[in-house]
C-alpha cells in the first residue's frame, strides 16, 4: 500500500511515498502546484494521503487530491496512540505533535526528547508510556542570526559555520557565531540534562533542517551516545496516522 504524505512547513514542503513504513520517494519544495501534484499522483499512484501544516489556509492543490483518492488532514485530534495531555491542544503545532507520533512509533516503549530544528528550535518529550505533556519552542539557527543583524545597526549578516568550536570569538564575526552557535549547544544540552533528570534512559532525536549541523556540535557531549538522527521523523509520524486512521 502506498501513502502520499505531505508536510508543509514554515520553509519548505516535504512531500514522500511511502510503501508501509518505508519510504520510496521524497522530494523538498519550496513551493508546489496543481501540476506537480498532478504528476505524482500520476507517478507513484498512492492509495491514499495525508497533509500537515503549519499554515491555517487550505492549499488550493489539496482539491485535486482529494478527487482522486481520500485525503485526511491532520489535525490534533488524530493520533490517538499518544496519550496527549498538552493543555490547549488546539494551539499546538501540526508538525510537533507529528514529530512525537513519529518518535513513539519509530522507538515504541522508550523515553524520547525530540528536538526539531528548523525554523523554530523545538523540544518535546514523550515518556515511556506514550504520555505528551508538552515542550519548548526557541529561534532556530538561521532566525538567531538575521535577528542580530535586523535588531542592531552595526551587525552583519554571517553564516552558520560548523568548523566553529570555540566557547569564545576573537572578531566580531566569530564573536556572533559563539554565541549563536555555542548558545545554541549550551541550551540544547540543558533541555537534554533536564530531560534525563526524569527519564534516565532516553532517546534525544534531533529531526529537522538544522539536524546534521546540532549533530556535530554535540558529538562530543556526554548524551551523544543517545542521540539519532531522523530527518524524516514528522513524515513517519504522519504515515503512522493514515495507517491507524479509523482504527
Amino acid at each position: 500500500m502506498a501513502n502520499l504524505v505531505i508536510d508543509i512547513g514554515n520553509s519548505y514542503i516535504k512531500t514522500a511515498i511511502f510503501s508501509f513504513d518505508a519510504i520510496t520517494w521524497i522530494q523538498s519544495h519550496t513551493s508546489i502546484d496543481e501540476q506537480r501534484i498532478s504528476e505524482i499522483l500520476a507517478d507513484h499512484k498512492p492509495e491514499k494521503a495525508i497533509v500537515s501544516s503549519v499554515k491555517k489556509h487550505a492549499e488550493s492543490w489539496e482539491a485535486a487530491i482529494s478527487k482522486q483518492i481520500p485525503l485526511i488532514k491532520f489535525n490534533n485530534s488524530m493520533g490517538k496512540m499518544v496519550k496527549n495531555h498538552y493543555r490547549t491542544p488546539h494551539t499546538l503545532g501540526a508538525d510537533r505533535l507529528a514529530a512525537v507520533i513519529g518518535a513513539y512509533t519509530t522507538y515504541p516503549g522508550k523515553a524520547n526528547l525530540v528536538i526539531d530544528a528548523g525554523t523554530c528550535i523545538t523540544y518535546d518529550g514523550i515518556d515511556a508510556g506514550a504520555n505528551y505533556y508538552g515542550g519548548s519552542i526557541s529561534p532556530g539557527l538561521t532566525m538567531r542570526y538575521k535577528a542580530l543583524n535586523h535588531y542592531t545597526d552595526g551587525l552583519p549578516v554571517i553564516d552558520a559555520d560548523t568548523a566553529f568550536i570555540d566557547d569564545t570569538g576573537y572578531d566580531t564575526a566569530t564573536a556572533i557565531r559563539s554565541g549563536v552557535q555555542s548558545g545554541m549547544k549550551f541550551e540544547i544540552l540543558g533541555f537534554i540534562q533536564s530531560y534525563f533528570a526524569k527519564h534516565p534512559d532516553t532517546n534525544v532525536i534531533l529531526t529537522g533542517g538544522d539536524s546534521i549541523f546540532f549533530d556535530t556540535l554535540l558529538k562530543n557531549s556526554i548524551f551523544a551516545p543517545h542521540i539519532k538522527i531522523e530527518p524524516h521523523l514528522v513524515l513517519k509520524g504522519l504515515n503512522a496516522v493514515i495507517q491507524h486512521h479509523n482504527d
